[in-house]
């Protein structure tokens, strides 16, 4: 069952690894391949964190701000790009026993509404792995398009 402390592995510093679908719809679409850098801060004392991830080679940034809902034993993960300047809409979910975290919402991606799945994996002290996936048929498959490989910076 979630609490409030289950993503304070992600607090710090980090260097990131992104392979993304050039088309995030197309299981055929190439992956492309690039680098970021990424600083987590807790909030609410430990029920909320905040992250500003930078991807130079892009030229753009990504924040998240994650939630949690002490009621529902839930987070929240909320999305933003400097390429868009809006907030996407929110999946919800919450850690396994395994320590595999899994959230699910609602968007729409190129005028067509698709089931999001983020799913956090992997997790040691000095790496992680989110992964996000697509389904376009109510669940009955997904595509995966967007992995990222996490490794803790080192100490300065």
């Amino acid at each position: 069952m979630s609490t409030a402390y289950d993503f304070d592995f992600l607090h710090g510093e980090w260097d990131i690894r992104h392979r993304l679908r050039t088309d995030f719809l197309d299981p055929g679409s190439e992956w492309r391949e690039f680098a970021a850098t990424q600083v987590c801060r807790s909030l609410f004392g430990g029920a909320a964190n905040i992250d500003e991830m930078t991807v130079p080679s892009q030229g753009w940034k990504g924040l998240t701000l994650r939630l949690f809902d002490p009621e529902a034993r839930a987070w929240s993960l909320n999305w933003s790009s400097s390429r868009t300047g809006r907030l996407f809409p929110p999946v919800v979910g919450r850690f396994g026993p395994d320590g595999r975290g899994e959230f699910h919402g609602d968007d729409v991606h190129d005028g067509k509404d698709v089931r999001v799945r983020f799913v956090w994996s992997g997790i040691t002290a000095t790496t992680a792995r989110w992964e996000q996936a697509f389904s376009v048929d109510g669940e009955e498959t997904w595509l995966t398009n967007w992995v990222m490989d996490f490794t803790r910076r080192a100490a300065s």
